[in-house]
């Protein structure tokens, strides 16, 4: 039902989670995602936590879903010094190409626990549907 788009995102995330680089608007980070079928909708949940819902940009272009969402630092008092940080910050993106098969129109999000979950209904046209066989009109004779 979907295609990724960069074969090189795993690379990307790797160098991040060893580097240790936050991801900028240029050049977002990769964010984790389950993609499934359930019935008759097709389920895109992706893992977000400590984001906040307006930080989050859902688009749909066509085919082309893409998702950004920005994790901002929390504001701290100036006595805090920090001893430990490796929540990554910054900016994370993915973009994925919805098949045909996918009412694009009916899109819905919901973002609950730090886990946006996108529902994309199946289209009718890719539905299976049984095709009634009608007699013919004017049956004709060899003669």
């Amino acid at each position: 039902m979907l295609m990724r788009t960069d074969p090189f995102r795993e690379l990307d995330r790797l160098a991040q989670q060893l580097t240790g680089v936050a991801g900028t608007w240029s050049r977002p980070s990769a964010m984790p995602m389950d993609a499934y079928r359930e019935g008759e909708e097709y389920v895109i949940a992706l893992d977000l936590p400590g984001v906040a819902r307006d930080a989050i940009d859902i688009d749909v272009e066509r085919n082309m879903l893409t998702v950004k969402a920005e994790r901002r630092p929390v504001v701290k008092s100036e006595d805090v010094q920090m001893e430990l940080s490796e929540r990554p910050l910054g900016v994370f993106s993915r973009q994925l190409v919805l098949a045909d098969t996918l009412d694009t129109e009916r899109i819905t999000a919901a973002y609950e626990a730090g886990v946006l979950t996108l529902r994309i209904p199946i289209a009718e046209r890719a539905k299976p549907r049984k095709i009634a066989i009608g007699a013919e009109r004017d049956p004709k004779q060899i003669g």
